[in-house]
């Protein structure tokens, strides 16, 4: 990797400094704003002590397969509506309405009517990534200049053949933009529904931390949010450089 690949460490670096430093001053209660290091002693008891990894490992699967979930079937709506006028005309309206709607305002509704249980996050995760790729498939497919197809079919290549070589290829930019718009969002909300309505997770140690007034272990949950959030950014920027080689 290039060094400028890494230059997003140094102002990481130089914000938990920042953190330890101020902390140390005693201008704050140290109940209330713990210093950095403490906060990386409570994570190695709770990793320890099984606390940390099984909320973690809970919301991660939770995320993965919801984002899993709604990435495949927004990916598979983009498509129909990109390359269809017909099944786009059919449900743009539709989807514009839904749309806005932020992911836990599905909640409420949600728990009325599959109640509290893993369907739960996976089902407000999946709504969360399904609309983002679902639109960024379809913008990015609907853009691609019609010269490009025309080509394509003078060639003789199928209406297949068009959306295997041309649509999807040229698309990917766009589809791996909403990926990266998703996979930050599943986080968010995952969190969100795990403090409200599950007793278990990232989100659950939140809201049972704060009960506590244990501020170190709040901070600690969310760096975990925070680092998943960039480690889901980088990889699919890597998976994104080895896709797009044109780009």
């Amino acid at each position: 990797m290039k060094p400028r690949d890494w230059a997003w460490i140094a102002p990481i670096s130089l914000l938990l400094a920042t953190w330890e430093a101020v902390a140390r001053t005693g201008a704050f209660p140290p109940y209330l704003f713990p210093p950095f290091s403490r906060v990386l002693v409570t994570a190695y008891l709770l990793t320890a002590n099984g606390v940390l990894i099984g909320n973690f490992a809970s919301s991660l699967a939770r995320v993965l397969v919801g984002f899993a979930l709604g990435s495949l079937a927004g990916l598979g709506m983009g498509i129909l509506m990109g390359y269809n006028d017909a099944v786009n005309k059919a449900f743009h309206p539709i989807f514009s309405i839904l749309m806005p709607i932020p992911a836990v305002g599905w909640l409420p509704l949600l728990i009325l009517w599959i109640g509290i249980g893993e369907a739960l996050p996976i089902t407000i995760v999946f709504l969360c990534s399904f609309f983002p790729l679902l639109y960024n498939t379809s913008t990015g497919i609907r853009e691609v200049h019609r010269d490009c197809i025309d080509v394509a079919r003078t060639l003789g290549a199928s209406k297949r053949e068009v959306l295997k070589t041309v649509l999807l290829p040229l698309a990917l930019p766009s589809i791996f933009t909403g990926l990266r718009l998703e996979a930050g969002m599943a986080w968010r909300v995952i969190i969100a529904a795990e403090m409200v309505a599950i007793p278990s997770g990232i989100g659950a140690l939140l809201v049972a931390s704060e009960s506590l007034l244990r501020v170190d272990v709040i901070m600690l949950c969310l760096m975990v949010l925070s680092v998943m959030c960039l480690i889901f950014e980088k990889a699919l920027l890597f998976l994104e450089r080895r896709c797009v080689r044109w780009k």
